[in-house]
């Protein structure tokens, strides 16, 4: 009985995911928002406040920090 081979232009579960699609980069301005984002905090007046000072401190490096 043959076995069917999967479609080559359909993703594969098997395959790895390439790093340029894994790994993120401060390649353009980062925000408040997308600090509390990245830290899988909720988006609250709180929250911002506390990436708002992060940011201050670290600048971009913040959320360098917390991604890959």
């Amino acid at each position: 009985m043959p076995t069917s081979q999967p479609d080559a232009s359909t993703p594969s579960d098997d395959r790895a995911t390439p790093d340029s699609l894994l790994h993120t980069g401060t390649e353009g301005p980062v925000t408040a928002e997308d600090l509390v984002l990245a830290a899988g905090r909720d988006v609250t007046p709180q929250n911002l406040a506390w990436a708002e000072r992060k940011l201050q401190e670290e600048g971009s490096a913040a959320v360098d920090k917390l991604l890959p």
